[in-house]
């Protein structure tokens, strides 16, 4: 089976994709970039690995080619940084020179460092294609389920979501009683919902939905939802969460099931 190369980035789903190819027989190296894989999960994980500025693209290509990679796996958040922070080398710069960093939202970007890795040699995996349960099914996840009032949110929240991915900004909306509290844009869904909870009226409480851009890079950043999450929407005020079943990753499912039961917050997915 060739050998996984894991791009690191903040979160669980490093540590979830890297112990599911563990256990389908694959070696595993892991390319940690600085600043959001967490280091401890790194130093305990027990494999070989390496540490790379995100702006370092030559050497990060030159550790996953030393490490005999064939597969490459993009697992994790990352902040996107500007060129003056990102500080980047001679390989990076030429790639930011030819597809322009200022004018490519997320997914453009991303798909073009998809399209990167392939010239480079790699095959390009998503981590659905290594743990396959990550993908959001359709239906309620625990004991709560959301009400008439909560479904018409939802609807709404849907067709939000999906004209602010057509413009590729953002991937994440909050409704509540029919009203559009909130757009996801470079914040990221966590400052999204702690914005909202001000902003929410009187009664029940707003619905985060999260879907996937249209016609996004399936291989990389698919919206995501886990514990962490249920948590910040309880937090907020929020009474649910809606991901687009098939097209989102849910991390942690058990974990996120009793903390939605616990709370008392409706988890669903729903296709499109």
């Amino acid at each position: 089976m060739p050998k996984l190369g894991i791009i690191a980035g903040s979160g669980r789903l490093p540590e979830l994709v890297a112990a599911a190819a563990r256990g389908q027989g694959r070696d595993v190296f892991l390319l940690a970039l600085e600043g959001s894989a967490d280091p401890a999960f790194i130093a305990n994980s027990n494999l070989p690995h390496a540490w790379v500025r995100l702006g370092a693209a030559g050497q990060g290509f030159d550790a996953l080619k030393q490490a005999g990679v064939q597969d490459v796996v993009m697992a994790g958040g990352v902040k996107r940084p500007s060129l003056m922070e990102l500080a980047p080398d001679w390989r990076a710069a030429k790639f930011f020179a030819r597809v322009g960093l200022g004018a490519l939202g997320d997914d453009g970007l991303l798909t073009a460092v998809v399209k990167e890795f392939e010239a480079e040699g790699f095959k390009v995996l998503g981590p659905d294609d290594i743990l396959s349960s990550l993908l959001a099914r359709d239906g309620v996840y625990g004991r709560h389920a959301p009400d008439d009032q909560a479904r018409a949110d939802i609807a709404q929240g849907f067709m939000a979501a999906k004209n602010l991915g057509a413009l590729d900004i953002g991937q994440a909306v909050v409704v509540q009683q029919g009203l559009v509290l909130g757009l996801e844009a470079v914040e990221g869904t966590a400052a999204l919902i702690a914005r909202c909870a001000a902003l929410q009226r009187q009664g029940p409480g707003g619905v985060l939905v999260k879907t996937a851009k249209p016609g996004q890079e399936r291989r990389v950043d698919l919206p995501s939802i886990g514990p962490d999450s249920v948590a910040q929407a309880h937090a907020a005020g929020l009474r649910g969460i809606a991901v687009e079943a098939g097209h989102s990753l849910v991390l942690d499912e058990s974990a996120l099931v009793e903390a939605a039961d616990r709370l008392g917050l409706f988890v669903i997915g729903v296709g499109s």
